[in-house]
């Protein structure tokens, strides 16, 4: 009799574009696996992390027998495995595609520890837990520290390391056809300008506002495209560009073809970011991949595959990020610099560690080290 596919079943439990494109490109690279995903829709948030475990209580599949539970951080894994009795013996993978140590809280927003606590959880109760960067384990197991820091008594001794153990750093993959034939044609006399992240106050848009109003005080010539996933409200520093900037402008907004984003992607020179908060920066690595010399604060996930010579100093106020964001543009506009393409983050060349660690989880059912 023929040998089935290894069962895998995918739990996304707040599916942002991201997220989703992630679950997709997985059934994608690896088919010799049967996979089944349950989903929940990007809003209400903190239902979602809180909730999820009641808003699948009654999912039949949750019943069923798995050879690998792959969920994401958001996922409610502890409250899951001890609701399900068959998923509690079934090897799991938690995917953190971010963690709640370190995502930044905007004005209005109480932080809470509870989304903390989830995510910790999870960590606990999974078999091996997979970053999609080295700054997003740091930054969880320091917020674990920190935590733990704080208890009253009963404390758990090595917890972090023990997590750490377990861990591992597989980045979600860039797809192989947007590393392009080489792009040579950048315009150093008037560079194109992208930035592309989503229009929420922890990528920096305040940030961009004081690097084009720097480069504008300096005679420095620039053409700008300002796209991302655009939400009902939004900061003012979007409209304060649009305004202040609208004869450099060459698109504005979200894209909803595809195709015409890649092209976006093809045509600029430089890709940008002002963010504050980015465990991987999707984003930037697309438009690398594309070609698109990187233009990134000193900090974050950016340290790991924007190479030294594209980072500007950060840490400072906007302001001075500004102004040395402006100085590290003037130089690359001088230098002219071959594109630096993130081969490493290719889906053909991710596509075998992710099968790897699939093939040990299940058949080890211990954390990896």
């Amino acid at each position: 009799m023929p040998v089935s596919s290894p069962r895998i079943l995918l739990l996304s439990a707040y599916d942002a574009s991201s997220h989703k494109r992630w679950r997709e490109q997985l059934a994608g690279l690896l088919p010799e696996y049967h996979w089944h995903s349950l989903s929940l829709s990007p809003r209400f948030f903190r239902w979602r992390i809180r909730g999820n475990p009641l808003s699948w209580l009654d999912e039949p599949c949750l019943g069923e027998p798995w050879d690998l539970l792959v969920a994401t951080s958001m996922v409610d894994l502890a409250t899951l495995k001890g609701i399900h009795p068959r998923l509690a013996g079934t090897p799991c993978v938690l995917y953190m595609h971010e963690n709640q140590f370190a995502f930044p809280v905007s004005e209005g927003q109480s932080n809470s520890v509870d989304p903390q606590m989830v995510n910790l959880y999870g960590a606990m109760a999974a078999d091996c837990v997979v970053f999609n960067s080295e700054w997003n384990r740091t930054s969880f197991l320091d917020g674990v520290r920190d935590l733990l820091s704080k208890m009253p008594d009963a404390v758990p001794l090595g917890l972090p390391e023990r997590l750490r153990d377990k861990s591992l750093i597989i980045p979600v993959p860039i797809e192989d056809r947007l590393f392009t034939d080489c792009k040579t044609d950048y315009n150093w006399d008037s560079p194109h300008l992208l930035w592309n992240h989503r229009w929420e106050y922890d990528k920096g848009p305040d940030r961009l506002l004081e690097l084009l109003k720097a480069l504008d005080r300096r005679s420095i010539p620039f053409r700008l495209s300002v796209v991302g996933e655009r939400f009902r409200k939004y900061p003012g520093a979007f409209d304060d560009i649009h305004e202040r900037f609208s004869d450099r402008i060459v698109h504005w907004g979200y894209l909803d073809s595809r195709a015409d984003y890649d092209q976006l992607l093809m045509n600029a020179d430089v890709v940008v970011s002002t963010a504050v908060h980015d465990f991987q920066g999707l984003s930037m690595l697309e438009a690398m991949a594309a070609g698109c010399l990187p233009l990134a604060p000193d900090r974050l996930a950016y340290r790991e595959y924007v190479p030294a010579d594209f980072r500007y100093g950060a840490g400072g106020k906007p302001c001075d990020e500004a102004a040395s964001a402006a100085d590290c543009l003037a130089e690359l506009m001088r230098c002219q610099p071959e594109p630096c393409r993130p081969d490493s983050w290719r889906g053909s060349v991710l596509a075998e560690k992710y099968r790897n660690l699939f093939q040990h989880v299940m058949g080890a059912r211990v954390g990896l080290k």
